[in-house]
């Protein structure tokens, strides 16, 4: 992370996190204010001198909790820099370093929602929702959303249809963040919406192209006469087994297909972004899937065979933000849109970051230009 902060040198960032606390929050967000101190008062983060860290760390409200985590910061070298308070509907001036945890819901200075139980009945307790900031640099005003989606449950259940349930679940939650977003309470402003999607590949499109030529074993439990286990055969080859397929299984025999040339081949099949188009844009893709990584710390590349990788880590932008971000026709890498840490365990996901130069005021004849970056 602080590799990509030194190359880039932005002069206004966003972090955002999800899962805080990670899998087992009750017994690991006691590390998170270490963490947090660490990040604030490192080497690498000097030249920061303001910031705003906003943690959802309450557990223990079943009703609020998300786990997210929103960290700006801001450069010494920026200047006249405003956050948005949504109860006094007013800009006030960025100064110094703040943190903010537990109950987020009091602190005027952002919105945060929790999806809903009835989306998605089959997990208890969800933590999926969305954390809303709004920012104002030299006259451009525009929306930052830590978002967090919903999950596939289950790999035969999401293999059953095309798309897959799951797909409409996720629908239905990022349409509903991005009418909250635009709504008739405040002024429309540009918007960037970045965390973890969920996104995932079209599975019974993907399932029947990587195993076109295979031949497909059921497997039931003995005393319901559910199915358990889907296994895929080559129909020659001494019958060799290419998939396996449970509900928590995606053991595909070659992992090189996710990674040649970024999985590039299997773009085709990320459809869920498509339903948004005229919502939302996103630069081309040249990272390979970000999830679901191994998370044994030696392996780096190297994907688990829980799921099938799938691109669930993005940065999605109002067309409106598009025509913010500067294009140089001399410099192609003035926006990049990459991932962090290929060769290092980052945990199952690997994050990935934007950077831009965006358009200060833009639309006037003089536009100061500051660089941007915004992490996933």
């Amino acid at each position: 992370f602080f590799q990509v902060v030194h190359a880039h040198k932005p002069h206004f960032m966003a972090l955002h996190c999800q899962e805080f606390g990670g899998k087992n929050y009750e017994a690991s967000m006691s590390h998170v204010d270490k963490f947090v101190k660490e990040l604030l008062s490192s080497d690498a983060m000097k030249d920061y001198n303001r910031a705003r860290v906003y943690l959802d760390e309450n557990y223990k409200s079943q009703e609020h909790f998300t786990a997210l985590g929103s960290f700006y910061f801001l450069h010494e070298s920026l200047k006249n820099i405003y956050q948005f308070d949504f109860k006094a509907k007013k800009y006030k001036k960025v100064t110094g370093k703040e943190i903010y945890s537990d109950t987020l819901e009091s602190t005027p200075m952002l919105e945060k929602e929790k999806f809903p139980q009835d989306y998605f009945p089959e997990c208890k307790w969800s933590r999926k929702g969305f954390i809303r900031t709004r920012w104002c640099i030299t006259d451009c005003a525009f929306d930052l959303v830590n978002i967090h989606l919903f999950h596939d449950a289950s790999n035969l259940i999401a293999w059953e249809t095309s798309p897959s349930v799951y797909s409409g679940i996720r629908h239905k939650a990022l349409g509903y963040v991005l009418d909250r977003i635009i709504d008739q309470r405040f002024e429309k402003v540009s918007y960037f919406v970045f965390g973890d999607f969920n996104f995932r590949l079209d599975a019974k499109a993907v399932v029947e192209t990587l195993c076109a030529k295979a031949t497909m074993q059921t497997i039931r439990a003995a005393d319901t006469n559910e199915v358990v286990k889907l296994i895929f055969r080559e129909s020659d080859n001494d019958r060799k087994v290419m998939l396996q397929l449970e509900k928590k299984l995606f053991d595909y025999f070659n992992q090189d297909v996710f990674r040649d040339n970024n999985g590039t081949a299997l773009l085709e099949f990320d459809r869920e972004l498509s339903v948004f188009k005229d919502r939302l844009y996103e630069l081309d893709i040249s990272f390979p899937p970000s999830y679901p990584y191994s998370e044994d710390s030696s392996q780096g590349k190297q994907y688990m065979n829980t799921r099938c990788p799938a691109w669930c880590d993005r940065i999605l932008m109002s067309h409106s933000a598009k025509e913010l971000i500067l294009k140089s026709e001399n410099d192609e890498k003035i926006v990049i849109y990459d991932h962090i840490g290929p060769n290092v365990c980052m945990g199952d996901h690997k994050p990935v970051f934007l950077s831009f130069r965006i358009a200060a005021g833009a639309g006037k004849p003089i536009a100061n230009v500051h660089k941007c970056c915004v992490v996933q």
